[in-house]
């Protein structure tokens, strides 16, 4: 049977992960590809991690990566080193030597995608990324393949298993934010620096990938609004489940008017909607889609085996593509490089929705009219009025907007803000429906 060489950039947690399940399920892999996938070298700096691979895969362990670039028995070269740059110039290198390129890096795609997409068809290489977005969850094939008879209106998704486990369990049991976020770092969900994860910026590398593949255009990641669950509190969450709502980060890329509108941010959802119960570290991607109405794919969007999966995926479909002479079948962004569209995407400030506030104010007579008049006086009405009761001087004032226009909301609190009865800074919870 004949052999396709594969050679991997890093050797963590989805790199040990990739070697083990490619050696346990390469008569799998053989029978569905036709061909015999295997590993020929596996670059990583730190040589303990051979203890995270089956020991059969100790002696292809080399610290210089231009091994595997070089090397003539190499087709695909799989990168799981991460970051931006180092692993950018990598790529083109490989891409260069006329290698086939899988990676999970969702950093590099979001912020230089556009140019790896351009080199891999000048080079007539495959460039796969399924396990960039939400691990084991195949949107990426779907958004390229599996939908193309239809257009895609939006893409709503919960992509950052972390920050999905903290609001569960702020939800479940009132918990404050850094004793959850102390917990999932316990137990392995959040990394010692936790920043990508709980400020929205993973999540917005998803979602920009997705945009991407979805609408046919490149997407300025700079220019995508990107807000976090820091600022949370138990407040937030007991007012949602007053009003029978839950709170979850969310990605969300939809086309409106000719413009593409990106961002991330945390949002208000009904108990009855299906991302609304959506738990723990699970991933989710809701898509709407002519033809096809409203799909959802859901499952395990972290952890070395899971992203594995998506990877290993990513290599047989290159493997098949090389057995049988299809190599560029699919363009690495969905659409042909020639009929990409430069879309602009729609400002921030443009955006409509309903709205929550969540202020914290002097407990005094007048302070509601005040704040009311500034919400009035930027065309903002008034939907519903809570204020906690708790004992002190300062007290929480939640409200509810109907729809208005985030340039108007953003006037309205500012203003607010700089009020001598307003306590701290105002959190703002936009209201999907």
């Amino acid at each position: 049977m004949k052999k396709i060489g594969v050679g991997i950039l890093g050797c963590g947690v989805i790199g040990s992960a990739v070697v083990k399940n490619l050696i346990l399920g390469a008569e799998d892999i053989s029978r569905r590809c036709g061909l015999e996938v295997e590993i020929k070298k596996i670059a990583e700096l730190d040589f303990g991690r051979k203890k995270g691979v089956p020991e059969s895969a100790g002696p292809l362990f080399t610290k210089d990566l231009n091994e595997i670039i070089a090397s003539k028995e190499i087709d695909i070269v799989v990168e799981l080193m991460g970051g931006l740059d180092f692993a950018f110039e990598t790529i083109i290198k490989a891409i260069k030597a006329g290698k086939h390129i899988v990676t999970a890096n969702k950093h590099l795609i979001a912020k230089k995608g556009e140019k790896i997409y351009e080199e891999a068809q000048k080079a007539g290489v495959e460039f796969c990324f399924e396990a960039s977005v939400a691990g084991a969850v195949p949107i990426i094939r779907t958004l390229k393949e599996g939908i193309v008879a239809g257009k895609i209106h939006s893409v709503l998704g919960i992509i950052n298993g972390t920050a999905n486990y903290i609001l569960t369990k702020m939800t479940e049991s009132n918990a404050n934010f850094a004793d959850v976020l102390a917990e999932a770092q316990r137990l392995g969900y959040a990394e010692k620096d936790p920043t990508f994860d709980i400020e929205g910026i993973d999540a917005a590398h998803k979602i920009a990938i997705m945009a991407s593949l979805s609408f046919g255009t490149p997407v300025d990641f700079d220019s995508i609004l990107v807000e976090g669950i820091s600022r949370l509190n138990s407040d937030d969450f007991d007012y949602a489940k007053k009003f029978d709502k839950v709170i979850k980060l969310l990605g969300i890329a939809r086309m409106d008017n000719g413009k593409i509108d990106v961002r991330v941010h945390p949002a208000m959802l009904d108990c009855g909607e299906p991302l609304a119960k959506v738990n723990g570290v699970t991933n989710a991607v809701e898509l709407k889609v002519s033809h096809a109405d409203e799909l959802m794919l859901i499952g395990p969007g972290a952890g070395g085996d899971a992203t594995s999966s998506a990877v290993i995926a990513d290599i047989v479909e290159i493997a098949r593509n090389i057995n049988s002479g299809s190599v560029g079948r699919v363009a690495p962004a969905a659409f042909i490089q020639s009929a990409r569209k430069n879309l602009p995407m729609k400002p921030i400030e443009e955006i409509e929705c309903c709205y929550y506030l969540r202020f914290y104010v002097e407990d005094r007579p007048g302070v509601l009219a005040s704040m009311a008049k500034i919400l009035g006086d930027n065309n903002i009405s008034i939907s519903t009025a809570y204020q906690k009761d708790v004992h002190g001087d300062t007290v929480p004032l939640m409200i509810t907007t109907h729809t208005a226009l985030e340039k108007n909301i953003r006037a309205a609190v500012e203003k607010i803000d700089k009020l001598e009865t307003t306590k701290d800074k105002t959190v703002i919870i936009r209201l999907e429906e």
